[in-house]
């Protein structure tokens, strides 16, 4: 593998050019050219979005969605992680969309949202309905991704901003860009995959702590899938959607940023993916981490405090500000009690710890009520700071804004975090197996055996 790789500049000099430019810059990637960095940060987000997966198979939520989607099992259909059954692939790629959100417990890439969710089940989908090498799967994956990435540029902090979900509207064309590459999908047939893919991209933010939210993925994975069939057919669309007078940017973006979108970089955006340790919206980790550090070093009780102030930026408000959360998921959009339950000394890597029970206990509501959040932090990070009853405020600083680089020491806490999630699914011998054939994946010569390890038998 090349050591080092720039990314090509197209020039979009022609009027309605943008969207090729795009489109042409994603779809030239290959594998073979990329850097192992990038390669191995690629297969550590399947690897957790697996481990995800496996352990969200029981949620409320995906019993719901198999029981209206896939009730009884689907001849010919493709694998539903966790599970026995299969289902038709516009329903699994839903299905394993949305439980891979379920416990919102997946990566992350700023400002893009959750770069896996929406892609990887398309990606397995249509690998093993094809019969697709690894290398084919991973190719296609980090295609993907990068298209989400490079739109986030283009939409800048508007689009989040108002209102819009960026996972879900970004990652159906993340979705589409990979089922384009796995179906053969190119030139101006992958311009109107992205033309289709922007009339379907929607999702909320005002369902944040709800089962909406993590049925933005799996709807953008459908709907991905979707546009990169159509347009496989010659259904046609907005051949310049992200361009275009009244398309993708123009209506839902006051911040665009062509240029960015479009600049070159030495590596695929896939190595700024962040791994979460904490089972809640990633915008609470600062907080978590920052109250735990005043816990863990100052030996501080809860009993001993008077009051606790989180300076957080303005934009969190409108994403994990529920201040009284009666619900387990709700708890995961919560900066008071996600503050609270750090300060109690909970262990909030645990996902079963966020229960409508934990929403209720008497001491963690207490706790809860007396925490302030302040809207005025500038910069990485949050302060928290916390006034005890002898009169001392202590405070400390969580930032986990910045990707790992020690790959190695990355891949040890995905694999310790992958084992606790997936072992309870399918047992220690095959999480084992799974982590094995994840770490060799562009080696494979297909995603049988992989899925396979997946499916509760």
């Amino acid at each position: 593998m090349a050591e080092a790789m720039t990314l090509p500049h197209p020039q979009t000099t022609e009027p309605g050019a943008f969207t090729a430019a795009l489109a042409d810059q994603v779809s030239g990637m290959r594998l073979e050219a990329l850097q192992s960095e990038a390669l191995t940060v690629a297969k550590q987000c399947l690897l957790d979005w697996i481990g995800v997966s496996l352990a969200a198979r029981s949620e409320p939520l995906v019993r719901i969605l198999i029981e209206e989607l896939a009730p009884r099992d689907a001849e010919g259909g493709v694998s539903l992680l966790g599970h026995a059954r299969r289902a038709r692939i516009d329903d699994a790629v839903l299905i394993n969309g949305a439980q891979g959100h379920a416990l919102d417990f997946d990566d992350v890439i700023m400002p893009m949202g959750h770069p896996t969710v929406p892609v990887a089940p398309v990606v397995f989908a249509l690998a093993e309905q094809r019969g697709l090498t690894g290398a084919q799967a991973l190719e296609a994956f980090i295609q993907g991704v990068e298209a989400e990435c490079r739109i986030a540029r283009l939409m800048g902090p508007s689009h989040y901003a108002k209102g819009w979900h960026a996972t879900a509207t970004l990652g159906t064309f993340g979705a589409a860009v990979a089922a384009s590459r796995l179906l053969g999908v190119e030139g101006q047939a992958l311009r109107h995959a992205f033309g289709l893919a922007g009339a379907q991209a929607a999702g909320l933010k005002s369902v944040f702590g709800t089962m909406s939210k993590p049925l933005h993925p799996g709807k953008a994975a459908q709907n991905g899938l979707l546009a990169a069939r159509l347009a496989a057919r010659g259904f046609t669309s907005d051949p310049d959607v992200l361009a275009s007078p009244q398309g993708f940017a123009d209506t839902q973006s006051a911040s665009r940023n062509p240029a960015g979108a479009l600049a070159e970089r030495e590596a695929p955006f896939v190595v700024d993916a962040l791994f979460k340790y904490h089972a809640a919206c990633y915008l609470t980790h600062d907080s978590i981490e920052a109250a735990a550090q005043i816990r863990l070093e100052e030996g501080v009780g809860p009993e001993e405090i008077v009051s606790v102030q989180v300076k957080v930026p303005a934009g969190h408000l409108g994403v994990c500000n529920i201040p009284a959360p009666a619900t387990g998921l709700e708890c995961k959009f919560s900066l008071r009690m996600t503050t609270a339950l750090a300060l109690a000394g909970e262990d909030t890597f645990q996902e079963a710890l966020f229960s409508d029970r934990t929403a209720c206990r008497p001491d963690l509501v207490a706790l809860r009520e007396k925490v302030v959040i302040d809207p005025t932090q500038t910069g990485r990070g949050c302060l928290v700071c916390v006034t005890l009853r002898d009169g001392r405020t202590i405070s400390r600083t969580g930032d986990v804004s910045q990707p790992m680089r020690d790959l190695g020491a990355q891949q040890g806490k995905l694999e310790r975090k992958f084992r606790h999630l997936a072992t309870p699914a399918i047992g220690p011998e095959r999480a084992g197996r799974v982590i094995e054939l994840c770490r060799e994946l562009e080696q494979q010569r297909d995603l049988a055996a992989l899925i396979g390890l997946c499916r509760i038998r």
